[in-house]
């Protein structure tokens, strides 16, 4: 009886000091450090995020959507199964990060003591990344339609590299974010024939090369590029930052090629995109490369909800693996990582269940995973054609490899790391020769 007649009490005082405490979350205690640390990276102006959250201001009108977007952990966007590795640049809010920023909105979004200066993060001006060494520009504006199906653009900028550059720090930005759907800037060494007649400065369009044509293999225009990216631009796409003693190399000679995705909406315009590059301080002992395990061949069948394509890549030599990025477009439904090691053993590195095209996000493991000589990378996505799906742009039609969001993509990007010194080609596995055939009698 005595435990009866103090319940009500117990659960007055919780509640009364669960209340209290709720009541003291402020902005400028509480609010603004959460804000500072996962928020305002795209959530000021000049970046991604459709509206700043820098100042009270700024934020107060967004409490509830916060509350909603927290909740439903939509923001920050992270796709990643927390079952299946661990990952150094892990995005989501704490519980106690959620409930701040939850308590705030149901207490009205107080400001707080204003002798509190509220935290705000730091960043350079127009960049992400430390101030750029050097700056590469597109030369020429390029016009943007108010209407219509833009083709990739492809725009060949001299580096001017007297010598070898290695970079450390990397950010492609567009110079029109409303317009520009995507970038990648590749690196195109001297000697290649990629884009061999496409004009410096000069917005060009290469001619798409049939499945059936087989002429001119590796020095079509539209193929044959076997290099490497330097930055790239998408919704989410962070900069590159490598740590101290890692760096991408770019040859003396070579040129920047931006590969322009544009999408027109209603409004003409023109763009100037760009990418800062930060040079390594001393000659790095690691060089980092992008690779990617892809398949162009398949064809999602109209109306399929649930549509599966592999792809793998075996490695050529001991390398560590320090990044996974899936990409694939509108049908996207979801991604999966594997290795397979040269013992047999199976490993899912990365399973992201609900993928989004919306943000093209990159995973970092927290180590470096180490991967022997024949080891493989394999994916598996599955896609959605179905009229089930909001971002169907079109249940009816039969979708296979194309460069446009209408069709799709399907590619394992991932970043390995090995020697500098190393010779490029020992990252590729060698070709298996045929065995000669016995001459004639």
């Amino acid at each position: 009886m005595r435990f009866v007649a103090v319940l009500p009490s117990v659960v007055f005082a919780a509640t009364s000091i669960a209340a209290t405490v709720q009541s003291s979350v402020t902005f400028n205690k509480d609010v603004a450090p959460v804000l500072a640390k996962n928020c305002q990276e795209c959530h000021r102006p000049g970046e991604a995020a459709p509206f700043s959250l820098l100042t009270y201001e700024q934020a107060r009108p967004w409490a509830k959507a916060m509350k909603e977007a927290v909740l439903l952990k939509k923001m920050p966007p992270w796709f990643a199964d927390p079952h299946y590795g661990k990952f150094s640049n892990e995005r989501s809010l704490s519980q106690k990060e959620i409930d701040t920023l939850v308590a705030w909105a149901d207490t009205g979004a107080p400001l707080g003591d204003s002798s509190i200066q509220p935290a705000k993060a730091s960043f350079i001006e127009g960049w992400r990344i430390p101030k750029p060494d050097i700056v590469i520009e597109i030369p020429n504006v390029f016009e943007i339609p108010a209407a219509g199906t833009i083709e990739y653009q492809y725009v060949v900028v001299p580096t001017g590299f007297t010598e070898d550059k290695w970079v450390q720090f990397a950010e492609a930005r567009p110079g029109n974010r409303a317009l520009v759907h995507h970038i990648i800037a590749f690196i195109r060494e001297p000697g290649s024939k990629w884009m061999k007649d496409a004009k410096p400065g000069v917005a060009f369009v290469p001619e798409q090369r049939k499945d059936d044509d087989k002429k001119k293999k590796d020095d079509d225009d539209g193929g044959g590029f076997t290099g490497d990216s330097i930055a790239g631009y998408a919704p989410g796409t962070l900069p590159m930052e490598l740590q101290p003693g890692r760096a991408k190399l770019i040859k003396a000679g070579s040129d920047i090629v931006f590969q322009l995705h544009y999408t027109a909406n209603g409004k003409p315009g023109t763009d100037r995109s760009k990418v800062g590059m930060v040079f390594a301080k001393e000659p790095p002992k690691e060089r980092v490369f992008t690779l990617g395990a892809l398949n162009t061949k398949f064809k999602i069948p109209p109306g399929n909800a649930d549509y599966k394509v592999d792809s793998e890549f075996e490695i050529g030599t001991q390398v560590d693996l320090t990044a996974l990025q899936p990409h694939m477009h509108l049908r996207g439904k979801d991604f999966e990582y594997r290795v397979v090691y040269p013992t047999g053993e199976t490993e899912t590195l990365l399973k992201v269940p609900n993928y989004s095209f919306s943000w093209q996000l990159a995973y970092y493991p927290a180590k470096p995973i180490v991967l022997p000589k024949g080891t493989k990378i394999e994916c598996t996505a599955h896609f959605d054609n179905s009229p089930n799906n909001p971002n169907n742009p079109d249940a009816t039609s039969e979708v296979s490899w194309g460069d446009q969001s209408w069709d799709e993509m399907m590619i394992g990007f991932f970043d390995v790391v090995f020697d500098a010194n190393m010779p490029l080609d020992k990252l590729f596995p060698e070709q298996k020769k045929e065995p000669k055939k016995a001459a004639d009698d």
